[in-house]
């Protein structure tokens, strides 16, 4: 017969599976399966992956909210709670639990083909220290009206600390809302010994042009690359095309202050610029080996790529593939360090989790998690330009860029 902690735990995770196992199609912890039972569902867990006490102690907790916190209390929202307490548990900032809202928003980010939408223009990422910091504001946009800078950090919106979220897209959403309405960033600024307030009115932003090039000296292409969204690479491959009938005769692709993006992304535009072979392979828990290969077409000029702290992710799969296959001098300072890979659930109720599954390697078997990509010439900007968008440094200034064209033009 069970004991009536038994018959807790056998009610707690009836509501578990209703929430979570019916939606959620990718068994994480269980081992057991769903059963129905005398008019309710049950969850049964592998022994040798849990103790008993845990299990009791989490119905225990489950009880005692429901018991005497001092209103009432919604089960699925404590259920929602542990669903995102799993995530957080994990201690990988990149591996999260989202809402409807946040869900929606993340998806709306991921297949925007929009030609505006609403926000303040504000790109952001998270510094070593897990900081949100202010990326380039966009030009024209309310945040850059507003006054807020490159390098500022955001410690507050809207009065919530948010300095223990650890994920772009959430906090992202929090700035997000309906046009005409403010937000109130709370913002820290390296020159400046105290926060400041700042309030910014959302509106309605066209969309946003990641990429832009020129040619510089008469024939040296320049690309610079904000973020590796949607169709970045057919555009990219694009203007390549178009600086080349022009007559370039070497290439500078600029990647400083560039986050990332979408993998498939800079896969195809990496494809692009390397000759046969390895682009990119990750690897799971597992040792299971994903190689990312590139054909035989390639660029034959020389090419100069412009890296900093801000360049991740994305940006540091193509340095680090044009680096080892010895096709580009890495110009400028160390990249931020990102190499994992991260893949999106949704649940049929609208809400999702993002979780990191595997490691990216580059063609040589580096793996930059937490280490970042040296630079073959390592130069900084003066110190002046510590916090400013590259595109507004004055090119006698931008000693990174000076470099480069050196360099393309010595070859």
């Amino acid at each position: 017969m069970l004991n009536m902690k038994d018959q807790e735990t056998k009610r707690l995770f009836s509501v578990i599976t209703m929430t979570a196992i019916v939606c959620f199609t990718i068994s994480i912890l269980v081992y057991g399966g769903l059963m129905y039972f005398n008019g309710s569902y049950s969850l049964t867990f592998n022994k040798k992956s849990v103790d008993r006490s845990t299990i009791l102690k989490f119905n225990e907790a489950r009880s005692i909210l429901q018991k005497a916190y001092y209103e009432n209390v919604d089960t699925n929202k404590l259920v929602e709670g542990a669903i995102s307490g799993m995530a957080d548990s994990l201690n990988d900032p990149y591996t999260v639990y989202y809402n409807k809202q946040q869900m929606k928003w993340f998806t709306g980010l991921q297949n925007n083909t929009e030609n505006e939408y609403v926000g303040v223009g504000l790109p952001i990422m998270l510094d070593k220290n897990g900081v949100v910091t202010v990326l380039e504001p966009y030009d024209n946009s309310p945040a850059k009206a507003a006054g807020i800078k490159q390098g500022d950090k955001i410690l507050k919106i809207d009065g919530k600390d948010i300095t223990g979220i650890k994920d772009e897209t959430l906090i992202a959403s929090m700035i997000k809302g309906p046009e005409n309405t403010e937000t109130v960033l709370t913002i820290l600024r390296e020159s400046e010994s105290s926060t400041k307030d700042i309030p910014v009115m959302r509106k309605k932003i066209k969309a946003l042009v990641n990429i832009r090039s020129e040619m510089l000296n008469g024939n040296i292409a320049y690309i610079k690359l904000k973020m590796f969204d949607k169709n970045i690479s057919k555009n990219f491959i694009s203007q390549l095309n178009t600086l080349v009938k022009q007559g370039a005769k070497g290439l500078i692709i600029d990647v400083r202050d560039n986050p990332g993006g979408l993998y498939d992304e800079v896969v195809s535009l990496a494809d692009r610029l390397l000759p046969k072979g390895t682009i990119v392979f990750t690897k799971d828990k597992s040792g299971k080996k994903h190689v990312q290969p590139s054909d035989a077409t390639e660029l034959n000029m020389p090419i100069a790529v412009l890296t900093n702290g801000n360049s991740a992710s994305a940006s540091e799969i193509l340095a680090g593939a044009l680096k080892d296959f010895k096709k580009g001098t890495l110009i400028g300072t160390k990249t931020f360090g990102k190499g994992l890979v991260q893949t999106t659930y949704s649940f049929k109720d609208g809400t999702g989790l993002k979780v990191t599954i595997a490691r990216y390697y580059t063609p040589s078997g580096v793996c930059i998690q937490g280490q970042g990509i040296k630079p073959d010439i390592e130069i900084k900007l003066p110190e002046k330009y510590k916090d400013t968008d590259v595109a507004a440094i004055p090119r006698e200034d931008d000693l990174q860029l000076q470099k480069a064209i050196e360099v393309i033009s010595q070859k």
